[in-house]
């Protein structure tokens, strides 16, 4: 039974599953809905369910929410084209994700029906899914103008040399294939971390420190893209380069990726070095679990390569990867704190869990 049936209010479960009685005074969708006995809906209930649905809403949705409201702020104030556009595709995004939070927060669907948290979970990818295959259009629109000789200047000014250029004695067809191996298996990482922790991953504190963070990274690092805009080394340094650089499979991989899916101006920070360190420090932080304890040292290895290859491959300054590795950093810590200090909230105020344990329907039979 959901917590807006007719019975009204009863123990819910915690991401840890443990029973937490609700609190007096607390409300259920139905005493929103409902109102008094022989009354129809009144201004007041529609307040109380208001209320409702909103303290529910968890820290991923805050920052679903407010990124998605940000990034139609920028292109209301924005100087490029085809502002109008953008904005419709991220309305659209906003009231999708908001329809889904109505579904589950408040909740219409079952509460901890496999059904309700897998549409949520895949929800709260398919936000950062499609905003970022929309920053191909989103970012010239808000900010037509590039940064590269500002942060060309400044890695000069702060580090005294820019590493793509000093490796480019050092291009081979060899060592290009090599790098553009790790760069490409960025999205293959990307995948066998989230998709498990979305689809099952139990734990939903862990889950939740890792959404949080993760969020935290991507979500950071849009925004930024439309304050320090720029195209990289390959584009404003073309003419210092000595050697071309020519590989094999990867490296084709590699150029149709970004010429197909690229955000083509998302250079500051680094996402191909934010994203990688972020599962590293993860994986670490949790060694003394499974698969944590079996993965994180090659993960280490890998973030290392892939983020020495996005300056190798000349699509970061040595300044955007040191702003991912900070973003990385700073995501780790305060998404912990985080999550864990929502989890207690939630527990302590009888609000639903952050995230809804996902328990598929044979996995009910058999526990039956």
């Amino acid at each position: 039974m959901s917590v807006g049936e007719a019975e009204g209010p009863h123990p819910k479960r915690s991401g840890g599953g443990r029973a937490l009685a609700v609190p007096s005074g607390s409300l259920s969708p139905a005493d929103g809905v409902k109102g008094r006995r022989g009354s129809s809906t009144t201004g007041d209930g529609r307040a109380r369910l208001l209320a409702f649905w909103v303290n529910n809403f968890a820290s991923q949705d805050w920052l679903v929410i407010g990124y998605l409201v940000a990034l139609l702020g920028a292109l209301a104030v924005g100087r490029g084209h085809d502002r109008g556009g953008c904005a419709w595709h991220v309305l659209a995004d906003l009231v999708s994700y908001v329809i889904v939070l109505a579904l589950v927060r408040l909740p219409v669907l079952p509460w901890g029906s496999a059904a309700s948290s897998l549409i949520y979970r895949l929800a709260v990818l398919g936000a950062v899914l499609a905003s970022f295959f929309q920053l191909r259009e989103i970012l010239p629109a808000v900010s037509p103008w590039a940064e590269d000789a500002r942060i060309y200047a400044l890695d000069l000014r702060v580090f005294g040399f820019e590493p793509c250029l000093w490796m480019d004695r050092f291009v081979s067809r060899r060592t290009t294939e090599w790098f553009a191996f790790f760069y490409f298996f960025y999205f293959l990482i990307l995948t066998v971390h989230i998709l498990p922790m979305l689809l099952i991953e139990r734990d939903t504190r862990l889950l939740g420190s890792f959404s949080v963070g993760a969020l935290l990274v991507f979500l950071t690092a849009h925004l930024v893209y439309m304050a320090v805009p720029g195209w990289g080394p390959y584009w404003y340094l073309r003419a210092s380069f000595g050697h071309p650089l020519v590989g094999g499979t990867f490296w084709r991989l590699v150029r149709e990726a970004v010429e197909a899916g690229g955000a083509q101006k998302d250079i500051f920070p680094s996402l191909h070095t934010a994203a990688p360190t972020f599962l590293a420090i993860f994986s670490f932080g949790h060694r003394n679990r499974a698969p944590f304890k079996y993965t994180w040292g090659p993960m280490a290895f890998f973030a290392t390569q892939i983020i020495i290859a996005t300056m190798f491959l000349r699509w970061h300054y040595l300044l955007d990867v040191v702003a991912g590795v900070i973003l990385a950093v700073a995501a780790f810590l305060f998404a912990r704190r985080i999550a864990y200090w929502e989890h207690g909230k939630r527990e302590r105020l009888g609000l639903q869990a952050s995230w809804m344990p996902l328990v598929y329907p044979w996995e009910r039979r058999h526990g039956a």
